[in-house]
């Protein structure tokens, strides 16, 4: 658990780790909380801060905004922050999940979703 020694949490800890930052830097595409992010090859030299070094394990696969923040039990708001960080320095690559235009309209969710109450 990189938030904080205490259960819950420290709320100075994650402030710290940006550096007091709350945005993430404007390099590259908006991060949101599907965003898959995956380490980018021959970067392991570089040295990098714990929180960093560790984001960039997770994303020796791909892996989701949201998956790598509930992984590290860190808010959503500072893994954007720290991933922002490493997309400009090139540690990581971003792509998006699903393009909006590709997901399933609504009603075939709903049709699943009866399908699924109907079992």
């Amino acid at each position: 658990m990189l938030a904080g020694d205490a259960p819950g949490g420290s709320l100075v800890r994650p402030y710290t780790m940006t550096r007091g930052r709350t945005r993430p830097s404007d390099f590259g595409p908006p991060l949101d909380m599907i965003t898959i992010v995956v380490a980018a090859r021959g970067r392991d030299d570089r040295p990098l801060e714990p929180e960093q070094r560790e984001i960039v394990r997770l994303c020796r696969r791909p892996i989701s905004v949201a998956e790598i923040s509930a992984r590290l039990d860190v808010p959503l708001t500072v893994v954007k922050v720290l991933l922002g960080d490493l997309v400009a320095e090139g540690d990581v690559r971003t792509r998006a999940a699903v393009p909006v235009t590709q997901l399933p309209e609504k009603k075939v969710l709903q049709a699943v979703l009866d399908g699924i109450r109907r079992l």
